[in-house]
């Protein structure tokens, strides 16, 4: 609980942010109408200006306005209460959207601001200026005097179009170099990972060959044996090594799948070098130590091991575990980043934006990458189109995402309900894979039918080489506590595979209790119970058996870190400060939910309690408590500059983990 001396009122809170850090900035008594005044003025002009000031979730609350976030008071919002409540699940799917345009009338063509002026491949069909003077007119004024790209690898491949070019800017805007800098970088990959042109064209037009896939997937096309339809699946015949369907679960909504489709998950045509089609193999007699990956399937104990046991793992975070974030949380101590969750049809289209969340920074040692999808030919496939193509440690399938979008097409938590699909999905993905391949899973479906327990020792004989189980169901979302006594239980099952439990862990006396339970170790997660999203340097904390006071100062030196990292990442064009700036936001509508550990009267903080309007000991530490919008926004223009005219901002998630 937070010490009472520190409480404030909404008002109050409201004013002292509006007199900034000045003396005799405080209201006064009295000055409470002239504060209210004041505020329905300006929520006219936010009405207006059709921007929302902060989620619906944060004013819906059922016990009134008192306890909401700082949006527009609704006189008519009791009567609205239950529709509010319905749209404040999920994400704000209508929020407005930022485009290059709105904020970049004329952009300077790439091979001017490189330098290369006569060498643009569009000529005169160019759709961007090539007019040096016409473009510096209109530019906005730089942001600052030094360039984080040019002070780090000694060159800034943005030129002219740097927001920050007076840095590296020559005589007749000339591209300065420091040559003793820029040679440190050569022959360095600082991210990997990245989507090539030939890839792409491959992938787009359908010319990328996906051999041990193809050769697993006729394997399933295959009838059932010479029966056909009504045979035995391959747990009842018997072949060792495999498991009978898990219709005893009880959940699964979807009949047997029809002979058509096939069922045999394990594939023999990927154990045996013949090709299908009844032609043999050529045969070639060798000598010596000749690999033969490329024809036999690697046996369990010849794949690379994940040793991650007792490790601190930050969990995929849609949104906001970018790389510049990831970054962050290892400088705090994360052992182990995983990337966004990627889909895989998405992936096999080369999608360039699907392809960015596979980027991996040089930092990153132990990195793995964590897919989505609902049938066992795009995840084969994009399981082997990974492995071929980029560099990770392990590969995670997401059989945990709540979200509709993902469940009504079958992917996520419905896969724990599609038993012979997810089968199919695990063993085809770990036969095509040379690196360790893991899963993430919820306690089931529904709130009162936990399903993981059987599921696990499945997973187990399917290939998976560890399980993530994130303590709660399906329904529950984010709103319910952890269940950690059924993490236990699951881990004893899980035995000798290591398990890993996720939910819940904000403190290091949450993780110190969640290694008690026999967990292999722990995931430290995601919206809305956050923990790293609320306070990255929590990883540090559990290292060190403490809780750290951080100073507002410290924790806006985070920030700014952050934005230097999103500027290296993501370019320091206005492109790239309006990307940074976006996801810095993103990030910002967690970090308000930290409350400081020097203000707390009882240890530790509640991750699933919502903090309350206090006064900070700073004016920093007070604006960075504040759930509105507008304070966010002036957090990220101290560090990247002003938003452009008519720049509107709404948070992807609603935050319904505080009701």
């Amino acid at each position: 609980a937070l010490a009472h001396r520190f409480l404030t009122s909404k008002e109050q809170f409201h004013a002292f942010l509006r007199a900034g850090d000045q003396p005799g900035g405080q209201v006064g008594p009295g000055g409470e109408e002239d504060v209210e005044e004041k505020k329905k003025e300006e929520e006219v002009l936010k009405e207006e200006k059709n921007c929302q000031s902060e989620p619906p979730a944060k004013r819906a609350r059922p016990e009134g306005l008192s306890e909401d976030g700082e949006g527009r008071e609704d006189p008519g919002a009791a009567a609205k209460e239950p529709v509010e409540r319905k749209r404040a699940r999920g994400q704000n799917k209508s929020r407005p959207c930022m485009k290059p345009a709105h904020y970049e009338q004329g952009r300077l063509c790439p091979s001017v601001a490189q330098g290369r002026a006569g060498r643009c491949c569009f000529g005169a069909r160019c759709r961007f200026l090539h007019d040096v003077g016409a473009y510096l007119a209109a530019k906005p004024a730089d942001l600052g005097r030094t360039c984080v790209l040019f002070d780090t690898f000694g060159r800034c491949a943005y030129g002219l179009t740097c927001r920050f070019a007076r840095a590296h800017l020559g005589d007749g805007f000339q591209n300065v170099v420091n040559a003793e800098l820029a040679r440190q970088w050569e022959g360095r990959a600082v991210v990997r990972n990245s989507l090539s042109k030939e890839l792409q064209h491959r992938l787009r037009k359908r010319k990328f060959s996906f051999q041990k896939a193809e050769q697993y997937l006729r394997g399933l096309a295959t009838p059932r044996g010479a029966g056909g339809k009504g045979s035995q699946t391959p747990g009842e015949r018997g072949l060792p090594g495999c498991t009978a369907p898990l219709e005893s679960l009880g959940e699964s909504p979807e009949p047997p799948a029809p002979p058509e489709r096939g069922e045999d998950p394990r594939a023999e045509a990927v154990e045996s070098p013949s090709p299908a089609g009844g032609e043999e193999a050529p045969a070639v007699r060798t000598r010596g130590p000749v690999t033969d990956e490329d024809v036999v399937k690697l046996r369990p104990c010849e794949k690379k091991r994940l040793e991650i046991q007792g490790k601190l793992y930050l969990a995929p975070l849609t949104t906001c575990g970018n790389l510049p974030f990831r970054r962050i949380c290892k400088r705090f101590g994360a052992d182990v980043t995983c990337g966004e969750m990627a889909v895989c049809t998405n992936l096999l289209q080369g999608q360039s934006s699907e392809w960015a969340l596979l980027k991996r920074h040089h930092t990153e040692d132990i990195f793995g990458v964590q897919l989505e999808g609902a049938f066992p030919d795009t995840m084969t496939k994009c399981a082997e189109l990974l492995n071929q193509t980029i560099e990770v440690d392990f590969v995670d399938i997401n059989v945990g995402c709540p979200i509709d979008l993902v469940y009504k097409k079958g992917g996520g938590c419905a896969l724990m309900t599609r038993s012979n699909k997810f089968e199919q999905i695990v063993r085809g993905m770990d036969s095509v894979l040379d690196v360790p391949l893991t899963v993430k899973i919820r306690t089931g479906v529904q709130e009162k039918v936990n399903v993981a327990h059987k599921l696990i020792p499945k997973l187990r004989e399917w290939g998976a080489s560890m399980v993530t189980l994130h303590g709660r169901s399906r329904e529950q979302r984010y709103t319910r506590s952890a269940d950690w006594d059924y993490i236990a239980e699951c881990a004893k099952i899980a035995s000798p595979m290591p398990l890993f439990g996720n939910g819940d862990i904000l403190s290091y006396e949450d993780a110190h209790r969640a290694m008690q339970t026999g967990v292999s170790g722990i995931m430290i997660a995601r919206q809305v119970p956050v923990g790293a999203l609320i306070k990255p340097w929590l990883f540090t904390e559990i290292k060190d058996q403490r809780h750290w006071d951080i100073s507002s100062s410290e924790r806006f030196d985070i920030l700014k870190d952050f934005s230097n990292y999103g500027l290296e990442h993501w370019g320091s064009d206005t492109q790239g400060v309006e990307k940074t700036r976006k996801f810095l936001l993103e990030w910002l509508s967690f970090l308000c939910r930290y409350i400081p550990v020097g203000l707390l009267e009882h240890l530790p903080q509640k991750i699933n309690e919502r903090p309350p309007y206090y006064m900070g000991r700073d004016y920093m530490e007070t604006l960075m408590a504040s759930q509105n919008v507008d304070d966010w926004i002036k957090i990220s223009e101290m560090l990247l500059g002003p938003v452009p005219t008519s720049f509107t901002f709404l948070p992807k998630h609603k935050a319904n983990s505080y009701r």
